[in-house]
């Protein structure tokens, strides 16, 4: 838009009346939309983008309009203002950009067909139906859809079908709601249905490519979690229905549609006979994030984008509250541990990163808020220091009141913050303002000079930064009772260090549980009191002690070099998550060595020292009754051991390809990727390729399509990593949903990093108009951010990305990422021998 002025200020819909005529064959569809509602002025505008509008009514007359591409809108001049009702006659053309009514496509029995769904946010509702497409524009709807029907197939929306006429399908009127909110789809579908305590209709729903069974986790998952949030929120469902859609094409993970959440297939389908722990707790948590916005963004919503946080943190976070209710077993907040708080703490790093509230306008901005690591991940961490400062009483109290308060309607951060504090007594908004409003987080630095005990507070860089002064006020969660609950100033001394020592009996530590979006340096005496007694420490504990380490050796604050001789000290670790964060370590050092040289071979020797007792304990299958720490330990160690040219745990690989190779899906789930992957890189073949790409394109099962991609991708033959990428823009082969993964899989290859830099700088142009318009672009940038790691490469991204910040979807991601791959050719070149000199004492030890 040219300027903040926002189309809701001049009318206010109150109810839409939705026809829509679809085509599937023909790629197109008519509508009629007819909205009552409120003008302020005889000026009005109607959002619509990619509409083809033969008419205008306003109470039955027609009226002149106007377009403006730029604002995406139809502008009308009405013949007096107060109540109105508009009805707009327009057609439109079915893309292939997963955006607004799209089909899915997808193949059963070898015959292709297609499924249409919808995905209208942020901002493409305007793409189905006129309308004003702001959050804060909550309406009533009812749909009516006719369509190219054929006998067996389903249709539904938002609301229960009410009544069929004339083969024109009409769904009960919604509750208010916002345009982004509304979702239809139709289409052969398979179907499992359940009923929650309070009468709720549960219903899941996929394509019938799928076995039956696979939909059976996430209707139970589904059922127990909307009886799950209605207790805790204190708040009923107020929907008749809650049900769950897998889309073979779908651009981001799920969306929370009120009524009817859309999911890739990855994302809520599982073969309940062949699964990981990790693939259970993913499909689990993204369900239950989805269902968490069905209060938290559906029935109270953020009155504009600048508030995303507020719908995305906190269903961020109640995603592992709600899944550590239902099935406590499983460790979820570990999950948190290994996945949100690392990409968190890594992305608000580095300078010029965006704050979790930030102030937006320009609708080609909307999409670049949707950063995982800052709204989601850092979003869900400060929610979780709230959570651990209130406890759930209040929490729950001020939930149950802003419910109260907003519901139907629009709210702020503002609202949230004080309804907590009403509920728990604690000024809360002042809290969290320093969390909110600023980028980046602090480094705590604790140490002991001229023998007393002390705590400073910096911002935390990866690469250069501009110091602020900024001070947080940070939940300290230490383990002596003399350091205060929140520490807000720049430094401070907590008494004589011996005399605490002893008073206490064990190391001083602080940020005890990692709950605060913080990071420690330890100085040396209390680093190694704290490592003295590791073993007295947690799980996560431990994780974070490593985690901290690695981000100071990344800001240069410690060397790389120092972290190396720790390592096995953590190698014998029955932790899953204590073994994904030493490996996660461990990884990073690859960056210091050559490949094929004598720097990687002294690695590859560290990694087999690493991993190699863990192998032998747990094998290349599971046992029986083994914990879920086993199950999580496995492929990490497994993993480790392939990269070491452990010649045993090669041929064992092996061995298990030929058992399996006539039923390749077949293999357990938790180590299938890595029996492919080890196939394809040590005993490759054109006719293995050939069989594994068929085998992708053939199957269902979204598991056995990811173990492929990352297999094929590490090919070493430079023909077949030229055939790959031949089929990059073939969408029968590869969907544009999975481009990226397949991308990402040659670029981190070293024999196909070359080939797959020159094809997104060759394609660039196609990748933009088949993703383009998607929230999910950017993220190609940052792919290639996370693998460039030389002075060339980084030359070579500035020419290339460099003329493209004048696009307000990419400026922000490209001027961050320079900033990462610079920062990382600096710490290389500045570390390398340090690092790979570290490695090789090591391994002669």
């Amino acid at each position: 838009m040219a300027d903040s002025t926002r189309f809701y200020e001049k009318f206010q819909p109150v109810h839409y009346d939705i026809y829509l005529d679809i085509d599937r064959a023909a790629k197109h569809f008519k509508g009629i939309t007819t909205i009552k509602g409120n003008a302020v002025d005889t000026k009005i505008a109607l959002h619509q983008k990619f509409l083809n509008v033969a008419s205008v009514q306003a109470d039955g007359q027609d009226v002149p309009f106007s377009f403006s591409d730029h604002q995406e809108a139809i502008q009308l001049e009405l013949p007096h203002s107060g109540d109105v009702e508009l009805k707009v006659v327009y057609d439109a053309k079915l893309t292939d950009t997963m955006m607004g009514i799209y089909p899915s496509y997808y193949t059963v029995a070898g015959q292709k067909k297609q499924l249409i769904g919808t995905q209208f946010e942020t901002t493409a509702a305007r793409q189905a139906f006129p309308g004003i497409d702001e959050p804060e524009a909550k309406a009533t709807f009812s749909l009516a859809i006719k369509y190219d029907e054929q006998p067996g197939e389903t249709i539904i929306a938002n609301m229960p079908e009410d009544h069929v006429e004339n083969g024109v399908h009409y769904f009960q009127e919604t509750v208010k709601m916002s345009t982004y909110l509304v979702a239809f789809a139709f289409g052969e579908l398979q179907s499992k249905f359940a009923k929650t305590k309070s009468g709720v209709e549960i219903g899941v729903f996929s394509t019938k490519a799928h076995q039956p069974k696979e939909l059976d986790f996430s209707l139970d998952i589904a059922k127990r979690a909307i009886e799950f949030y209605e207790d805790f929120y204190q708040t009923p469902y107020p929907l008749p229905q809650s049900y769950q859609l897998a889309l073979p094409d779908f651009s981001a993970g799920a969306m929370e549609n009120w009524g009817l959440v859309t999911y890739r297939e990855a994302y809520m389908l599982l073969d309940p006979d062949n699964t990981t722990l990790n693939q259970k707790r993913l499909i689990a948590t993204v369900i239950t994030h989805e269902l968490a916005h069905q209060w938290f963004g559906d029935l109270v919503t953020m009155k504009w984008w600048d508030d995303l946080w507020l719908n995305e943190s906190f269903a961020n976070m109640m995603e592992y509250v709600a899944v550590d209710a239902l099935e406590p077993e499983w460790n979820v907040w570990e999950m948190f541990q290994t996945s949100e708080v690392p990409m968190a703490l890594q992305r608000d790093a580095t300078d010029g990163v965006q704050s979790v509230h930030v102030a937006v306008d320009d609708p080609a901005e909307i999409d670049t808020l949707f950063d995982g690591a800052i709204v989601y991940a850092k979003g869900a961490r400060m929610l979780v220091m709230v959570r651990a400062l209130l406890g759930d009483d209040a929490m729950r109290k001020g939930l149950k009141n802003y419910f109260a308060a907003h519901q139907y309607g629009n709210a702020t951060g503002a609202d949230l913050w004080q309804a907590l504090g009403e509920a728990s007594g604690m000024n809360v908004g002042q809290i969290m303002e320093s969390w909110l409003e600023h980028p980046g987080y602090p480094v705590v630095e604790v140490k002991v000079e001229d023998g007393k005990l002390m705590l400073s507070q910096q911002q935390f860089f990866i690469g250069d930064g501009e110091e602020k002064s900024r001070l947080w006020q940070i939940p300290l969660n230490a383990n002596y009772n003399q350091a205060p609950a929140i520490f807000s100033e720049q430094s401070l001394v907590l008494g004589d260090y011996a005399q605490l020592r002893k008073q206490n009996g064990r190391p001083f530590r602080v940020n005890v549980g990692d709950n605060s979006h913080v990071i420690v340096k330890y100085d040396e005496t209390l680093l190694n009191d704290i490592l003295d007694h590791l073993d007295e420490l947690g799980a996560i504990d431990q994780l974070q002690l490593l985690q901290d380490l690695r981000l100071l050796a990344e800001g240069r604050q410690i060397s790389y070099a120092q972290i190396v001789p720790l390592l096995s000290r953590f190698k014998d670790s029955r932790s899953g998550i204590v073994n994904e964060m030493l490996y996660h370590v461990a990884n990073s050092l690859k960056n210091f060595v050559q490949p094929a040289a004598k720097t990687e071979r002294q690695l590859q020797q560290l990694f087999d020292q690493l991993s190699v007792k863990q192998v032998q304990r747990l094998g290349w299958l599971s046992q029986k009754d083994e914990s879920n720490d086993d199950q999580l330990t496995r492929p990490i160690v497994l993993s480790a051991a392939l990269y070491a040219q452990n010649r045993d745990t090669i041929k064992q690989a092996q061995a298990l390809f030929d058992q399996y190779q006539d039923h390749l899906a077949d293999l357990p789930a938790d180590v299938r990727g890595l029996v492919l992957a080890n196939e394809v890189k040590n005993y490759g073949s054109q006719e293995l390729f050939d069989t594994l790409l068929a085998d992708y394109q053939k199957t269902a099962d979204a598991g056995f399509k990811q173990d492929i991609c990352a297999a094929l991708t590490k090919t070493q033959d430079d023909q077949l990593i030229a055939q790959l990428i031949d089929r990059f823009e073939d969408a029968d082969t590869i969907k544009p949903q999975d481009l990226r993964a397949w991308f990402r899989g040659v670029l981190a290859n070293d024999h196909g990093q070359q080939a797959a830099w020159d094809w997104i700088q060759q394609e660039w142009s196609w990748l933009e108009k088949t993703v383009g318009g998607d929230m999910e672009f950017p993220t190609y940038i940052t792919v290639i951010s996370r693998i460039f790691k030389t002075a060339q490469r980084l030359a070579e991204f500035k020419r290339f990305f460099t003329p493209k910040e004048n696009d307000p979807m990419l400026k922000r991601e490209i001027q961050m990422d320079e900033k990462v791959i610079a920062s990382r050719v600096e710490l290389i070149e500045s570390e390398q021998d340090a690092v790979n000199a570290a490695i090789a004492k090591t391994v002669a030890e």
